[in-house]
């Protein structure tokens, strides 16, 4: 392939990936770095400045169009969770496991078992709440240190379940669409799954050797001290210096889950349940999860050529429907006709403010990176025909290529680093268009899949700034809620977190070379 001239279009795209990782090193939102960028791009690709105007627009419109599925995704989960809510059906569907959680040690891992399974389903953001409000408390009583629980809803939930965000599919949509036209969501999403369950298994034993000498024997004196305790101004603090909406969203989830001590409290929580609804409380209790399971046997099957063929975006549209079916049901056993038609509805909107909020600032700066990522994306935001548009990143690596070691496991690392970078901010999801568009460009360069590459720099992008290893990210909620020094959670985490990082990198590149 001949080598295309580097022009100024090409210098102003790199400054502009550089100015972007500064500003989320800083910790600043990158939301009009990424505008401006577009715009300087832009204009030095058209010498228009009513082109460069339009581009602004045009990238974020773009970007919306490719990820929208996502957004609806997030709109229908949330809504089907808020319905359960009203009927307490989220409470019923863990409260079981309190039972099993006899000593300290089974608690650990039981709090991260569960955490993990909500997480995977409907995130970490309305799952750290209810097993911080339900599980958590029964997990003190029963010997494990509250800095124990914290550890094992951050690792199961912030990190294992958000770096791959296998059900949901917006981390896997993401990196996917930045990566280039030839690399599928369900790759990513195959190749992540694998590597955050490495990751987290890693992270969870080492967290788990790292409390395992504090856990006590079952006392409910140690309930008592833990419930005495109060969350003070430095989790106020630290969430002001972070960026991203995503940290209020965490911590705002607490106003409405009060920790459920004893099973007497529980009993009190459901019996405030009108009798009209009980027994519909207790059915989606059941027919919620298994209802999901039977999501994951149809997607597994679908992998293994049984069944029905899921293609492209048609699992998480699997997902979108049942989770929309479930919601409707819910509303309509839960008020009378004319209300519940009202009812469906707002939930719905509340599903899409909540969508909005969590990920609306990544569609400029997804813009950006499309930008630079592949003709059929840089086309309609530069406002140019195909053939005429540039594909920025990949002819600056080929440029580049002879300076960048042909290295499969160097260049693996590079892209983990890059996603651990921009995790600094606080968000996580914010990097993935350009961890994307890394992969995408320097795959080809030392032989390795673009899914692949786009998977491990997403485990490095997530597992950073999703709530694992900053400070100011969403962990500020699990530090709330388990009432621990959030600084105090990093410090623990890190080591473990970076291992099963660096153990899944290597086990990516071993696998998939």
């Amino acid at each position: 392939m001949p080598q295309v001239p580097i022009v100024a279009a090409h210098w102003v795209y790199l400054l502009g990936v550089a100015l972007i990782v500064l500003t989320m090193i800083w910790r600043a939102n990158v939301v009009v770095p990424s505008v401006l960028a577009t715009f300087l791009v832009a204009l030095a690709w058209t010498h228009s400045p009513i082109a460069a105007l339009g581009s602004i627009f045009n990238a974020s419109f773009t970007a919306a169009k490719e990820l929208f599925n996502i957004f609806l995704v997030i709109a229908l989960m949330t809504a089907l969770l808020n319905a359960l809510k009203v009927l307490r059906s989220d409470i019923r569907m863990v409260e079981p496991f309190r039972t099993v959680m006899k000593d300290g040690h089974t608690a650990y891992f039981v709090l991260a078992g569960i955490t993990y399974v909500i997480s995977l389903f409907f995130w970490p953001t309305p799952a750290v709440p209810l097993v911080s409000a339900v599980l958590l408390p029964a997990a003190i009583a029963a010997g494990l240190p509250p800095l124990g629980g914290a550890l094992a809803i951050a690792i199961a939930g912030q990190g294992m379940a958000l770096s791959s965000d296998y059900v949901i599919g917006v981390a896997p949509g993401i990196s996917a669409k930045a990566a280039g036209v030839a690399v599928s969501a369900a790759a990513v999403a195959d190749r992540a799954l694998v590597l955050s369950l490495i990751t987290g298994s890693v992270a969870l034993l080492l967290g788990y050797f790292a409390i395992r000498k504090f856990i006590t024997k079952p006392d409910d004196g140690l309930l008592e001290r833990w419930q005495a305790k109060s969350s003070n101004g430095e989790l106020a603090r630290i969430a002001q210096e972070g960026t991203f909406d995503k940290v209020e969203l965490a911590r705002g989830t607490a106003g409405d889950q009060t920790p459920l001590a004893n099973q007497g409290q529980i009993d009190k929580a459901l019996a405030a349940i009108p009798d009209a609804r009980e027994k519909w409380s207790k059915i989606f209790a059941v027919v919620t999860p298994l209802a999901f399971l039977g999501v994951i046997v149809v997607m597994v099957l679908s992998k293994l050529g049984i069944g029905h063929d899921l293609k492209g975006g048609d699992a998480a549209a699997l997902v979108g429907g049942v989770a929309a079916v479930l919601m409707i049901w819910a509303s309509f056993v839960t008020d009378p006709l004319r209300e519940f038609l009202d009812t469906s509805a707002d939930h719905v909107t509340e599903g899409f403010i909540f969508a909005f909020k969590a990920m609306g600032s990544v569609l400029p700066i997804a813009g950006f990176f499309f930008l630079g990522a592949e003709q059929g994306l840089s086309a309609p935001i530069l406002g140019v025909p195909a053939a005429q548009a540039p594909n920025l990143l990949f002819e600056l690596v080929q440029a580049a290529q002879h300076w960048i070691p042909g290295n499969q496991v160097f260049v693996a690392f590079g892209v983990l680093i890059a996603g651990m970078i921009t995790g600094i901010d606080g968000s996580g999801f914010a990097g993935l268009p350009l961890t994307g568009s890394l992969s995408g460009a320097l795959a080809p360069t030392v032989g390795l899949d673009p899914a692949t590459l786009a998977a491990v720099g997403q485990m490095g992008a997530v597992w950073t700034g999703g709530g694992t290893l900053v400070a100011w990210s969403s962990l500020i909620a699990v530090a709330g809620f388990a009432r621990v020094p959030v600084f105090q959670i990093v410090q623990t985490v890190m080591v473990p977190v970076l291992a099963g990082l660096v153990t899944s990198t290597i086990c990516a590149v071993l696998i998939w070379h």
